[in-house]
């Protein structure tokens, strides 16, 4: 939070703007002021202090730090948290196009609007446990949240054990 945009984007591509230990300035410069054209930062001045930023464009220069590493999946875990609706839907835009372009996403949420309107393919996880797997097509609230809530089999048989019937 405390570099300038330009650091903290290139920061997990140093190896590709630096030859021997030695940072080639320029072509970092031409590569985040790319990304940050791309996602549309704002600013987009890149010696600003990241911490500077509102939390939507924190958000972003997160998200342009590892797409400048041409990693083909990113995991995004709660990448809208704290940010407006307005950011919400420029961030998703952002999801639609990478995928398009063939990047793939793990998106960790608790936010349901978000996992169903985002996801092709949705694993459920409770108590540390995969409990299910739902295509798009499979995929409810309802359905979501009984994977999610439901309890396990232990857990039941611990509370019918405390908890004397009626």
């Amino acid at each position: 939070m405390s570099c300038s945009v330009r650091d903290n984007v290139s920061l997990a591509s140093m190896p590709s703007v630096s030859q021997l230990g030695v940072l080639k300035r320029r072509q970092q410069e031409e590569r985040v002021r790319a990304m940050v054209q791309e996602l549309a930062i704002r600013p987009p001045q890149i010696e600003r202090l990241v911490r500077s930023l509102s939390g939507g464009n924190q958000q972003k220069v997160a998200l342009a730090k590892w797409l400048l590493t041409q990693a083909e999946v990113l995991m995004l875990d709660e990448p809208t948290r704290g940010v407006d609706v307005a950011t919400k839907v420029e961030i998703y835009q952002i999801m639609r196009d990478l995928a398009e372009r063939g990047i793939g996403f793990l998106l960790i949420s608790s936010e349901m609007l978000e996992i169903l309107g985002m996801s092709d393919r949705i694993l459920v996880m409770r108590e540390g446990r995969l409990v299910g797997e739902l295509t798009k097509a499979e995929a409810t609230e309802e359905h979501l949240l009984s994977l999610a809530t439901v309890m396990s089999q232990r857990t039941e048989a611990h509370y019918a054990n405390v908890v004397p019937p009626r």
